[in-house]
C-alpha cells in the first residue's frame, strides 16, 4: 500500500461526503412535489407525460395500489425487452447484422435489466444491436433505477406520516425521479464522458489494419450515454465486454473517478433524503455512517490483499503487489477502491477483473453483496436495505432493555419484523439454494474454469451477483448456457421483488400507524451507539447465514495459498 493509493481512495470519499447534502436537498424538493431550478423547463413535460397516460399526480395510492402498480409496470418492461433481443434481426440500428439472441439469454437479460442488476452472459459489442442498447438496456438502466428511489420514497413516508393510508403516487414518484434527477445527471454525465474520449456514434464498426499488417475490428458505438446512466443508476451493464476496464468505456484516470463517484452520488444521497423528510437530518446521517464504516473497512482489507500479492511470488524476490487482471492504467489501489465501490452499491461495473483478486480480496467483494446490499447500495435499495436492518436493531434492542421497539415515534411491532425477516432472508434463499445445486449438478459444474474452492468461489459470486442484484461476475465462470441462465434470472427475482414487497408491506403498516411522542425510555438513533449497533447487527446477521458458504471457497482457498497451493 502507498500514500499515493491512501490520497486517491481519501479524495473519492471527500468527493462523495461533500454531495451527500445538496444533492439530497435536491432530490427532497423533486420527489415532495417542491420547485426546482429545472422546474420551468421539465414542469410542462411532466404534465405531458400525465395527461398522456391517464395519471392524477394528486392521487396517492395504498401501498397494495402501489405495490401493484410497479409489478405491472416491470412485467411490461421485461415483455418489451424480451421481444428486442429476440427481434433484433429484423429491426433497425443494427448495422453489424446481429441474429437473434437466443431464449434463455434474452429470459436472463430481460430479467437482470428490470431488476436493475445488469448481469451480462454475453459480449455486449457483438451480441447486442443498437436498437436493443439504446431502446432495451438504456431505458431499463434509467426505470429500473427510478423503480429503487420510488420504493425508497414509500418507506420513507411510512416513516415519516401518521395515521396515513396511502404511501405515494408510484407513477408520479417514477416520473420525477427519472425526469428530474437521473435523466438531467446523465446528460451532463455523458457529455463528460465524450469529452474524455468515450465513444457516442451510431456508426459500425471499424476494421482497420495494425502495424503487424493483420486485420482487426474495433467496436463503437453509443456507448457514453448508456455509460452514464449504468453508474447513475448502479446499473453495471457496460456497452463492452472489458466494462470499464475498455479504453473508449473508461478512458482516463479522471472518467475513472466520476464513474466511482457517480455510483455512489445518489445512493448516498438519499440518506440525506431520509433525513430531511423525517424531521431529522441526523437520522440520515447515522444511516450514512454505518455504511461508511462497513465501506473503509472493506476498502482498507481489500486494498491490503491487492498490495500484498501472493506469497509465492514474494518468494521469488517478485514483488509490487498482484497486478493480475488489473488495467494497469489505473494499478491496484485505483482498483481495489472501484470493486469496493461497485460491489457496495450494487452497481457491478468493474475496471479489473475479480477472478483475479486475492482470496481475500475477491471476499469483500462477496461480502458486501451479501449483507443484504446496504452499504450504500443501489438506488433507492440501498436505502430501504439498510432500513430494514434499521428495524431488526430496533426489535433487538428493545428486547434487550424490555420495552416495544421504536424508531422515529413508530411503535415496531409483529408484522414490521415478520416483513423485514422475510426480505432479509429472501436473498440467503437465492444465494445458497442455487449454489448448492449448482455445486453438485453436471449443469452447474460444467461451467466452472477452476477446481477447487476458487471454482466453488465462482458459482457462489454468481449467485450472490444475481440475488444481491449487483451483476459483477468473477468472469471465470460460462454463464452463458440454458441452466445459468434460467437460474440466475431466477436468482434476481427473488432478489428484488421479494424484498420490495415486503418493504412496501412495512410503508403501508408504518404509514398508518400514530406517532408515539419520545421519552426517557426512547432509545436515541442518532448516536455512535445506535451505529454501533447497526453495524453489529448487520454482521451478525451476515455471518451467520454466509459464513460457512465463505469458509469452503474464499477462506480456504487463501489458506491454502499460504500454504503454496494454488487453484
Amino acid at each position: 500500500m502507498t500514500v499515493n493509493g491512501w490520497i486517491q481512495i481519501a479524495i473519492f470519499c471527500a468527493i462523495v461526503v461533500a454531495l451527500v447534502k445538496p444533492l439530497g436537498w435536491y432530490m427532497t424538493r423533486v420527489m415532495t412535489g417542491e420547485r426546482t431550478l429545472l422546474s420551468p423547463l421539465l414542469r410542462p413535460v411532466e404534465r405531458l407525460l400525465y395527461a398522456g397516460a391517464g395519471i392524477d399526480e394528486r392521487h396517492e395510492q395504498h401501498w397494495l395500489s402501489y405495490t401493484l402498480a410497479m409489478l405491472i409496470f416491470n412485467a411490461a418492461g421485461f415483455v418489451l425487452l424480451f421481444a428486442l433481443q429476440r427481434l433484433q434481426g429484423v429491426l433497425p440500428f443494427n448495422p453489424m447484422q446481429m441474429s437473434a439472441v437466443s431464449p434463455d439469454s434474452s429470459f436472463n437479460t430481460a430479467t437482470s435489466f428490470i431488476t436493475n442488476t445488469n448481469w451480462q452472459g454475453y459480449a455486449g459489442e457483438s451480441t447486442m444491436s443498437y436498437l436493443v442498447q439504446m431502446a432495451g438496456l438504456t431505458v431499463q438502466n434509467f426505470v429500473s433505477a427510478a423503480t429503487g428511489i420510488a420504493i425508497a420514497m414509500a418507506l420513507i413516508r411510512g416513516f415519516s406520516r401518521a395515521s396515513a393510508q396511502t404511501v405515494g403516487n408510484f407513477w408520479t414518484d417514477l416520473t420525477r425521479a427519472t425526469l428530474y434527477i437521473l435523466l438531467p445527471l446523465s446528460i451532463l454525465c455523458a457529455l463528460f464522458y465524450v469529452s474524455q474520449g468515450v465513444t457516442q456514434t451510431l456508426g459500425a464498426s471499424i476494421d482497420v489494419t495494425t502495424l503487424e499488417g493483420a486485420k482487426q475490428t474495433i467496436a463503437v458505438g453509443p456507448t457514453a450515454s448508456q455509460l452514464a446512466i449504468k453508474m447513475l443508476g448502479t446499473n453495471g451493464g457496460g456497452f463492452f465486454n472489458a466494462n470499464s476496464a475498455h479504453p473508449f468505456e473508461n478512458p482516463t484516470a479522471l472518467t475513472n473517478l466520476i464513474e466511482m463517484v457517480s455510483i455512489f452520488a445518489i445512493g448516498a444521497a438519499l440518506t440525506n433524503v431520509f433525513g430531511r423528510m423525517v424531521g431529522d437530518e441526523r437520522q440520515g446521517w447515522a444511516i450514512f455512517a454505518a455504511m461508511g464504516v462497513l465501506f473503509l473497512v472493506g476498502v482498507a482489507v481489500t486494498y491490503w490483499a491487492e498490495a500484498g500479492g501472493n506469497p509465492a511470488f514474494t518468494a521469488l524476490g517478485i514483488n509490487g503487489g498482484n497486478m493480475e487482471g488489473k488495467e494497469v492504467r489505473f494499478g491496484i489501489a485505483a482498483s481495489s477502491l472501484f470493486a469496493v465501490v461497485t460491489t457496495a452499491a450494487s452497481c457491478g461495473a468493474v475496471n479489473a477483473m475479480l477472478d483475479s483478486f486475492m482470496p481475500l480480496g475477491g471476499l469483500i467483494p462477496l461480502v458486501n453483496m451479501q449483507l443484504g446490499e446496504v452499504i450504500v447500495g443501489g438506488v433507492g435499495a440501498g436505502l430501504y436495505g439498510i432500513l430494514l436492518f434499521v428495524i431488526l436493531a430496533i426489535f433487538i434492542a428493545g428486547l434487550m432493555v424490555g420495552r416495544t421497539p421504536e424508531y422515529l415515534g413508530k411503535k415496531i411491532e409483529a408484522k414490521e419484523v415478520k416483513m423485514a425477516m422475510l426480505a432479509v432472508l429472501s436473498l440467503p434463499l437465492a444465494i445458497l439454494g442455487f449454489t448448492a445445486a449448482s455445486a453438485v449438478l453436471p449443469q452447474g459444474l460444467a461451467g466452472i474454469a477452476n477446481a477447487g474452492p476458487h471454482g466453488y468461489s465462482e458459482i457462489l459470486y454468481a449467485y450472490t451477483s444475481a440475488a444481491a442484484n449487483n451483476g459483477s461476475a468473477f468472469a471465470g465462470l460460462s454463464a452463458n448456457t440454458p441452466w445459468y441462465n434460467l437460474t440466475l434470472g431466477l436468482g434476481m427475482m427473488m432478489g428484488r421483488f421479494l424484498v420490495i414487497v415486503p418493504v412496501l408491506a412495512i410503508a403501508g403498516s408504518l404509514a398508518a400507524k400514530k406517532t408515539v411522542p419520545a421519552s426517557a425510555g426512547t432509545l436515541p438513533t442518532h448516536n455512535g451507539l445506535f451505529v454501533g449497533l447497526l453495524i453489529g447487527v448487520i454482521l451478525i446477521v451476515g455471518g451467520l447465514t454466509y459464513f460457512p458458504a465463505l469458509a469452503v471457497g474464499p477462506i480456504v482457498e487463501h489458506f491454502a495459498m499460504l500454504a503454496g497451493q494454488t487453484f
